[in-house]
């Protein structure tokens, strides 16, 4: 309980600081306790650049260290927005579901959606965790991050259709596969009578940052159709300059 209520004022210091530069007495005040618990906390947010002190004054006003944190959550809303409008972009081009994903451990975790040519979504996607080794999204992450991939071979890769990849050795060929070719498939793999086709959505300094995915019907996207399909996303997700 101690604990928490020194998250509260510590919170409530950086509040308060929004506001301008504060001093010990005038924050003690403010949380209505002793000058000593006042300093101790600032002395811990100063520590970690939270929060820092004037050396003529000894008022405190806020570190800059809040910027990187803003600078994070920025970042993620950035790559909503711009996740969605390229899936919004993909759909309607290719007439398929789009989905852009994110790695969270060994799963795929799709962040926007957009359905195209009037067609219905075999499944919502937003927000849902999909098995890293049966989804082509899934597949391209994991080809692209070392620690992921490892942990993924050391556990184990649950039957979904008669398709899915459950042999380790397949996978780690798999996963070969799709760094050599630049793109993955997911043939009913994770669905019967759906398959998928996933690029990867590098930064402009060579990471993976997140996959984009259309998926449907196999009729309507057939194995055969893959490689091509795969060339034009990527040439969709070019024209949004976060990715390459």
């Amino acid at each position: 309980m101690m604990g928490i209520q020194s998250v509260d004022r510590a919170v409530e210091i950086m509040e308060a600081l929004t506001q301008g530069p504060s001093t010990v007495g005038a924050i003690a005040e403010r949380l209505d306790v002793h000058k000593s618990t006042a300093s101790r906390i600032l002395s811990s947010l100063a520590d970690h650049g939270l929060v820092e002190k004037s050396s003529s004054s000894g008022a405190y006003s806020l570190g800059f260290a809040l910027v990187r944190f803003a600078s994070a959550v920025t970042r993620r809303m950035d790559l909503s927005d711009t996740a969605q409008k390229l899936c919004d972009e993909v759909s309607a081009a290719l007439k398929l579901t789009a989905n852009v994903a994110i790695l969270d451990e060994v799963f795929a975790v799709n962040v926007s959606q957009a359905v195209g040519g009037g067609l219905l979504a075999p499944r919502h996607y937003v927000g849902l965790r999909t098995p890293g080794h049966a989804t082509s999204s899934g597949k391209v992450l994991l080809a692209h991050d070392e620690v992921a991939a490892e942990a993924a071979l050391s556990d184990v890769l649950e039957p979904h259709t008669e398709r899915t990849i459950t042999d380790p050795e397949a996978l780690r060929a798999e996963l070969e596969t799709v760094r050599a070719q630049g793109w993955a498939a997911s043939n009913e793999e994770w669905e019967q009578h759906i398959t998928a086709v996933a690029v990867p959505l590098r930064l402009h300094d060579g990471r993976v940052e997140a996959t984009l995915t259309v998926t449907g019907p196999t009729h309507s996207l057939p194995p055969e159709s893959f490689a091509e399909v795969a060339q034009r996303m990527l040439a969709l997700a070019a024209v949004t300059h976060r990715w390459t």
